[in-house]
């Protein structure tokens, strides 16, 4: 077993090589002058079982041609498996057709990474459950539920705990925290009744006096987050906090959420932390890398990796 780290998410491959107890493989991913990716493997991996970590996360086309060049140059040295390790995997968010003459580009991305050499991939809380099948290849598709509901018992334990979803699209999500908390379920039902007109946030549920907890996979603006807090506190939420899977975070996201009502907003290390998120008052990180690591050590064993969810 090899691990191979690109460069969108260094720590992160770091801590997972060490939660497995091995070192990263000797390998540098570097650019030509005029921006060209090169790759060189500096130890032989013939035979290998290996495991490439990189997020395709911001700058999110220059990270995935580093997965790309590093799976083609992994599969020239023959090694025996290949694996692609995606704590984020970007453009999930362009799963279907939005309009007449528009792309499917997590398909295109799926085909890719399947045809530059990877032969299965592992990847954190697609925004899609469905992307798994634009892959002709296995897909592993963990969690961070568990993550979050430990979190979350510990932080708040003795709290007035109410799980709400952002919208009707992450109901299932939210259910499954609030499942396994054995607590009540809010939804926001957002809408927009023309365009140019700002939207309104209804409260399905009734949180007044409730510690509510926001959960969703990304967080990009912030901007939805931030309003459906906003329609918490107005219907009586004791207190708002948030958790999500992958911070995007992009623009003015982190000063929007540093004004907004929102006590913390845990988000995980999938996505490389800026310093803008590292300075944040009411912004903290989980750790992945334990879970990442005991999925690929049973992708190595061939042992069951949906048992971790159990």
């Amino acid at each position: 077993m090899k691990i191979v780290a690109c460069n969108s998410n260094r720590p992160l491959a770091e801590a997972v090589a060490a939660s497995l107890n091995m070192p990263l493989t000797r390998a540098s991913v570097r650019r030509f002058a005029d921006m060209e990716v090169f790759v060189e493997i500096h130890e032989n991996i013939r035979g290998e079982d290996v495991f490439v970590i990189q997020s395709t996360s911001y700058p999110a086309n220059d990270n995935l041609m580093e997965l790309l060049i590093t799976l083609d140059a992994l599969r020239r040295a023959s090694a025996r498996r290949v694996t692609a390790v995606l704590p984020y995997f970007g453009y999930a968010r362009q799963d279907r057709k939005s309009g007449p003459r528009t792309p499917i580009s997590a398909k295109l991305v799926a085909n890719l990474i399947t045809e530059a050499g990877a032969d299965r991939v592992l990847t954190m809380d697609l925004h899609a459950g469905q992307i798994q099948g634009f892959f002709d290849i296995p897909v592993d598709n963990l969690y961070a539920a568990p993550l979050f509901v430990k979190d979350i018992q510990e932080r708040y334990a003795g709290r007035d705990i109410m799980i709400v979803s952002p919208d009707v699209g992450g109901v299932v999500r939210a259910r499954v925290i609030a499942t396994r908390m054995n607590c009540d379920l809010a939804i926001i039902d957002k809408r927009r009744e023309r365009a140019g007109v700002s939207e309104v946030m209804n409260v399905i549920g009734d949180v007044s006096g409730r510690d509510c907890v926001l959960v969703d996979d990304i967080v990009d603006s912030g901007g939805t987050l931030c309003n459906a807090a906003t329609a918490l506190m107005a219907q009586g939420a004791k207190s708002v906090s948030v958790y999500i899977t992958h911070g995007v975070l992009s623009g003015g996201a982190v000063a929007r959420i540093a004004a907004s009502p929102i006590e913390m907003m845990s988000i995980t290390d999938t996505i490389l932390a800026t310093e803008a998120v590292k300075l944040s008052p009411n912004i903290r990180q989980l750790s992945t890398a334990e879970l990442l690591a005991e999925a690929m050590r049973r992708i190595s064993d061939e042992s069951s990796v949906s048992s971790l969810f159990d």
